[in-house]
């Protein structure tokens, strides 16, 4: 177990190492801001634990413990601010964190979508997000309102790539732009991650002879999935139980992100904090892995790592 300086320090070193080696401050109109970039985007991966419910209480906590390491800590509104302004470099660095663990390469990595709520469907009215997020249908929660998450990871958990659409969007969609934008990268679309010439391990959603051929040709994207049990091509029941086996750590990702990560509170009122804050759960989610690895623990033992 870690104290918070410690796991603050590194995350800063390994931070301020990448934005000295890939980005350059940000220019930006009136004075200069408090904070750098490194700290900014240190605080806001920091800020991501569900020990913290709600921005206002990560500040009381930054204002009351982190004065001594950040003496410079504007006001929660201009913070926020700056996080904004700094979110393509911290979806950058949650993407540099899972390709400096190259070690961990895998022949496949699991696909997946999952329901992304940030407002409850059954309230009146078009929310902050309107004509952004709308209504989806997830066989874990049935009917929600808010946006679907799609994560490509490595067996060992790491997130290789990530992106989201409407809640309304079907898997198949969502799929096609990931693939497209790997194959040809696009400067605001960088969360998807590099092209990966291994297979997609998938689920059912993610069916289609015509998409998979379409996915291989144009894309190099190889995807596999368990057939339907009336298909007639069936798989036997050992193959099913392999597949499903494999595919069990992207459920288990999912469960931080949502879970030890505090997405399943997200209720964002812009779709820009949004974007960051889940980059930012993305970066904290890989960094911990990363040190895990780094202490010799196991790599997805999160809740004991960090004393509080």
């Amino acid at each position: 177990m870690l104290d918070m300086d410690t796991f603050l320090t590194t995350l800063y070193v390994i931070t301020d190492d990448f934005c000295q080696s890939h980005t350059s401050e940000r220019q930006r109109p009136g004075p200069q801001a408090s904070l750098c970039e490194s700290e900014v985007i240190t605080l806001a991966i920091f800020a991501r634990w569900s020990r913290f419910s709600s921005e206002r209480d990560f500040y009381r906590y930054a204002e009351g413990h982190l004065r001594g390491a950040f003496p410079t800590l504007p006001d929660r509104s201009q913070f926020n601010r700056l996080v904004r302004l700094y979110t393509d470099t911290i979806e950058q660095m949650a993407l540099h964190l899972a390709r400096i663990m190259k070690g961990s390469r895998s022949a496949y990595q699991a696909l997946d979508a999952s329901a992304m709520p940030t407002r409850d469907a059954k309230r009146r009215g078009h929310g902050w997000l309107a004509g952004q997020a709308d209504i989806g249908w997830s066989n874990s929660i049935g009917w929600y309102e808010g946006f679907s998450l799609l994560t490509a990871v490595e067996p060992t958990g790491v997130i290789t790539g990530f992106c989201f659409g409407a809640a309304s969007t079907a898997d198949q969609p969502l799929a096609e732009t990931f693939f497209a934008v790997r194959a040809t990268p696009k400067p605001r679309l960088r969360s998807v991650g590099s092209a990966f010439s291994g297979a997609y391990v998938a689920d059912k959603g993610f069916e289609g002879a015509e998409n998979h051929r379409r996915w291989l040709d144009h894309y190099g994207a190889d995807v596999i999935h368990a057939p339907k049990r009336n298909s007639r091509k069936p798989w036997s029941k050992p193959l099913r139980k392999w597949v499903a086996s494999i595919r069990q750590i992207v459920e288990t990702v999912y469960e931080k992100l949502f879970n030890t990560f505090g997405l399943w509170g997200e209720r964002p009122h812009e779709l820009g904090g949004l974007r960051a804050r889940l980059a930012a759960r993305v970066a904290l989610h890989n960094f911990c892995i990363w040190l895990n690895g780094q202490l010799g623990r196991p790599r997805l033992a999160f809740a004991d790592l960090l004393g509080w």
